[in-house]
């Protein structure tokens, strides 16, 4: 049960109240932004919340219990602070918001009514809207251990220890022309043999993406250049002259961890764990199903 305090209650239970919702945007580039719906501009915190800035909340979902409460902002896109390409660039993804009921005469009489992060943006045309879920959604995210035949760690972290800054696992390169939307023929690393960054993490340092990562699907070495294929078109234009570095990717399979990065003994992965299948089946003493080890065939 939420606590109200005494003042703002008897100000809710007024014929006609003075109240409005704020909302606090930390981005994960360390921006911070505030929106009210009021017709003027409030402050407190240290944040200043910028007035009719086009957000329309929604109502909130809320339960008792572990479950994930819910709640979505929507609005046109006439804030300086949030633009398409901001959007589209992925700086609005994972944000925390927090949200106030403020009374507008009084900001210190304000009850704060949820906390959370940004989920999904929807965007159509020049407006958009945001789902805003609860902290309880963590609870819902994988944790520890997962038991698969590949690797389970990200290439270049503490369990991986694989050290992505050594000279053969990374390059740097300009777009030298624009196949298509996820295609492009690059200069700088010609001399990496054809699908070394396949899986790899590409970011751009010039042009209009600049800051923003990207995943490399194919990477195909030719004689007059190289040709990388993005799993996801880029948000803004790509244009001849753009440079980025690209670092190596990885399958997760053991015979790449082993023969790509030579790291074996960190493989995360359970390459001889039996299937659903051969996990079902019985002993019949003929072909595979003896009953014998695995890792001897």
């Amino acid at each position: 049960m939420r606590s109200i305090p005494n003042a703002m209650r008897a100000a809710l239970e007024r014929g006609a109240t003075t109240f409005c919702r704020c909302w606090s945007v930390a981005r994960t580039d360390g921006t911070m932004l505030g929106f009210t719906d009021h017709d003027r501009v409030l402050a407190f915190d240290g944040i200043i919340f910028e007035a009719s800035s086009g957000l329309t909340a929604a109502a909130i979902e809320s339960s008792s219990g572990l479950s994930v409460d819910t709640h979505s902002v929507s609005g046109a896109l006439s804030s300086e602070a949030i633009s398409e390409a901001d959007i589209e660039r992925g700086l609005f993804d994972g944000a925390t918001v927090t949200m106030w009921l403020v009374d507008w005469t009084d900001v210190s009489s304000r009850l704060l009514l949820l906390r959370g992060g940004i989920g999904e943006i929807r965007r159509r045309g020049a407006a958009f809207e945001a789902e805003v879920a609860s902290l309880a959604e963590k609870l819902n995210q994988p944790s520890g251990r997962a038991f698969l035949h590949s690797c389970d760690r990200r290439l270049g972290d503490v369990r991986c220890g694989v050290d992505l800054s050594l000279p053969q696992f990374k390059g740097a390169g300009v777009v030298t022309g624009v196949i298509d939307a996820q295609r492009l023929a690059v200069s700088g690393i010609g001399a990496m043999q054809r699908g070394w960054f396949d899986g790899g993490a590409l970011v751009w340092l010039s042009g209009a993406n600049a800051g923003v990562r990207g995943q490399v699907k194919t990477h195909i070495a030719a004689a007059a250049g190289a040709t990388l294929e993005l799993w996801l078109t880029p948000p803004m234009p790509v244009a001849p002259g753009d440079a980025f570095t690209v670092t190596a990717g990885c399958d997760k399979t053991l015979e790449t961890c082993k023969s790509k990065f030579d790291n074996i003994l960190n493989f995360r992965g359970f390459p001889h764990m039996p299937g659903d299948d051969w996990a079902a089946g019985y002993v019949d003493g003929e072909g595979d199903h003896d009953g014998g080890s695995l890792l001897r065939r």
